[in-house]
């Protein structure tokens, strides 16, 4: 097989990978199968049953875990932090790479080889005028010929080259690098403080769901108070049987509330589990709403919250810490401008050997070496450096721009979060008043209406209000928790580095 032959089929193989590969969907309006697709399906199959995490995290079924010890879970199971550490850890390794360009560059290289190549020699012939006009008009070539020489060469070479001096450019890029350094560990430290107030959240969703199955198998039970309320006035012929009928009716719908409320008290707590980072299929026992309620906040004025939610929230710090490299980018290309001065040197070991003409081999072994002090002045390069400058100045530009309007959102989300908080405490004491109020009035209508002294429809009404009453008091119990998380989340307390996370939902331990 020649060479042209090798080279079709190299090609038509070529060709097939591409159709194979390459291809888009043959049509709009159907999906399709793209080749290799069973390929990647097996190996997701694979991984979704064998995944390697760098700790084992072990949930006891046998025990009952309360929210610290649940956050605790999820900062050491989530993968958001896993992703958000190693970020963290490819900044700092990018803060190493820029530094490299403070050493000398080294490099080790060595050859050996044959060579072979041939000197064209010409055939002259001299005319007699040459000896008294030697000049070349009475020399003309008639011919040549050539000299084959060959060659065995072998070389070890040392090379370095150092920049000096480049009037703060690569300063500048480290200084960049660091800066993008403190964005992405503060990033981690926002990812921890997002995913305590994500289970905090959920897990008061969780205790709220819980209370409201409370609540309807309360309803359950009243309900069927009021029937058989209604079965003895029916026994005693002091009500009809369409009272009778309504109060089966109302029977049911309650225990229909109930199935619905238990199926949001399962889908809540998935969704603790998944805020958590662990599988649905954990057996996880959580604990109830008990925590005791932190009030620190809410006797700080929102003055001097937003003053340190300004200095201390994640986002903000990742913003300021991008203010500083963009700046330090522009300082980067000003360098540009200014000359470098840098170190080239070398030294090397040649052994060479030649024959020419099937001639014996000859040569010998040499040491060479040097070194050049380089100064390279840029003149002009068609004015990139000018809209490097340009965009530089452009990008530290939108960095204020976007630091500006963090700090503006940050104080709305602070005063929002404050004034939840406060109107969540004040709605404490009218809920409990509520619902005292009303089971109250469900009793004093219940006893009147089994001594014949109320209708049914007022008793209905009073059962109805109390179930909204005692809803309402659950949900406005966890809303304070819930708008205390926001507001610690919004100040920059929840997961505060260098001790313990200070939520303001957990429990006093």
């Amino acid at each position: 097989m020649n060479f042209s032959s090798i080279a079709a089929l190299q090609l038509v193989f070529a060709v097939a990978i591409a159709q194979g590969r390459n291809d888009p969907p043959p049509a709009s309006d159907r999906t399709w199968a793209p080749p290799g697709l069973s390929k990647y399906e097996a190996e997701l199959a694979a991984r979704r049953f064998n995944r390697t995490e760098p700790a084992t995290i072990s949930i006891n079924p046998r025990k009952v875990y309360n929210l610290a010890e649940l956050i605790d879970i999820a900062q050491r199971s989530n993968p958001e932090t896993r992703v958000a550490w190693e970020r963290a850890r490819q900044a700092a390794a990018a803060v190493g790479l820029s530094e490299s360009a403070y050493y000398p560059y080294l490099i080790a290289s060595a050859a050996a080889g044959y060579d072979r190549a041939f000197i064209p020699f010409p055939s002259l012939a001299v005319s007699p005028e040459f000896l008294t006009n030697p000049s070349l008009s009475n020399v003309k070539v008639t011919g040549g010929g050539s000299l084959v020489t060959e060659a065995y060469l072998a070389r070890g070479e040392l090379s370095a080259k150092w920049l000096l001096f480049d009037f703060g450019g690569r300063t500048a890029v480290v200084n960049a690098a660091r800066e993008r350094l403190m964005m992405a560990n503060v990033g981690f430290n926002g990812t921890h403080q997002k995913i305590v107030f994500d289970v905090t959240d959920r897990f008061y969703q969780l205790g709220t769901a819980r209370q409201k199955v409370l609540v309807t198998q309360s309803a359950l039970e009243a309900a069927r108070t009021v029937e058989e309320a209604v079965q003895t006035r029916i026994n005693n012929g002091l009500a009809t049987k369409p009272e009778f009928l309504q109060a089966q009716q109302q029977s049911a719908q309650s225990d229909f509330d109930l199935e619905a409320a238990r199926g949001l008290e399962s889908d809540a707590r998935v969704t603790l589990m998944e805020s958590i980072g662990i599988l649905p299929t954990v057996q996880l026992n959580v604990a109830d709403l008990g925590q005791k309620l932190d009030r620190e906040q809410a006797e700080r004025s929102v003055d001097e919250l937003i003053a340190k939610a300004l200095s201390q929230r994640p986002d903000l710090v990742a913003k300021l810490a991008n203010v500083h490299a963009k700046e330090q980018e522009i300082r980067t290309v000003r360098a540009e401008y200014y000359p470098k001065v840098l170190i080239d040197a070398h030294v090397s070991e040649t052994d060479l050997n030649v024959s020419i003409a099937d001639s014996k081999y000859f040569g010998d072994t040499r040491p060479t070496y040097g070194a050049l002090l380089t100064v390279s002045v840029p003149l002009f390069d068609g004015f990139a450096r000018r809209h490097k400058m340009e965009a530089a100045e452009s990008a530290l530009q939108e960095a204020e721009n976007e630091l500006s309007g963090a700090r503006d959102a940050a104080v709305r989300e602070v005063w929002k979060a404050y004034t939840d908080f406060k109107t969540a405490l004040r709605k404490q004491d009218s809920a409990a008043k509520l619902v005292t109020a009303s089971q109250n009035a469900f009793d004093a209508v219940l006893e009147s209406y089994q001594h014949g002294l109320s209708t049914y429809p007022e008793i209905v009404s009073a059962e109805r209000n109390l179930t909204l009453a005692r809803s309402v008091g659950h949900d406005t119990q966890a809303g304070i928790f819930t708008a205390a998380s926001a507001l610690a989340l919004s100040v920059g307390d929840l997961a505060r580095p260098g001790a313990e996370a200070r939520s303001v939902n957990r429990s006093g331990k």
